[in-house]
């Protein structure tokens, strides 16, 4: 995968799942912003999808453009 995929990716998916979750503004109303963060990096499958492709991101390095 390049760079410019997985950005993509990981932008489809914020704009997909994330924006207006239910749990995350409820979580985040009732707990917190930090409670709400921890949730979606923890417990949610697509926090845990998004781990997956920040660590793809990460493995490209920095020196490629593409």
């Amino acid at each position: 995968m390049n760079k410019l995929t997985i950005i993509n990716e990981i932008d489809e998916m914020l704009n997909t799942y994330c924006e207006g979750c239910f749990v995350r503004t409820q979580i985040r109303k009732d707990e917190g912003k930090t409670a709400a963060h921890r949730f979606c990096i923890s417990n949610c499958t697509i926090g845990t999808q998004l781990q997956f492709l920040g660590n793809e991101l990460n493995k490209t390095g920095t020196s490629s453009k593409n």
